[in-house]
């Protein structure tokens, strides 16, 4: 187990993922297709070098589940109650097929649960950057998470 329970989370705690992801056309097809997404900028190439990016953007379903996917193992992983939401989700710069991401995430509340006393919620924003530093998705995440077994 590698997640933090409850207790070890303070409000500004940072994580600095280890691992590292570059992202491949197989990567953006793969979502969008399980997906059903008809979106021509992901799949089309020539409709996607007549666009102003001038080639196939990545899916940001897939850039949102990498980001949450790497913080699990630093975060949640085995301490998990329960995902109980997300928000503020943004994609300020677009990701493509060969930009390598890197995340980040940030506790930024903690409460008692009022239903479970052997589980606290914490919330923490993730932020994934691509290769050059810039912001490609950042999301609040808010889950239940078990105390330390006494």
């Amino acid at each position: 187990m590698a997640g933090r329970y409850f207790e070890e989370w303070q409000v500004g705690d940072r994580v600095a993922h280890a691992i590292t992801r570059t992202v491949t056309e197989t990567d953006n097809l793969l979502i969008t297709t399980l997906t059903h997404n008809p979106q021509p900028l992901h799949l089309d190439y020539e409709a996607a070098a007549k666009s102003e990016f001038g080639k196939p953007l990545v899916n940001s379903c897939f850039t949102f589940s990498l980001l949450v996917g790497i913080s699990v193992h630093d975060t949640t992983f085995g301490t998990l109650v329960a995902n109980l939401g997300y928000d503020q989700l943004k994609f300020p710069h677009p990701v493509f097929a060969g930009d390598t991401l890197r995340c980040e995430s940030e506790c930024i509340a903690l409460r008692e649960s009022k239903s479970r006393p052997n589980a606290g919620i914490v919330s923490w924003a993730h932020r994934s950057f691509n290769q050059r530093g810039e912001l490609v998705c950042e999301c609040t995440r808010t889950a239940l998470i078990k105390r330390r077994p006494q």
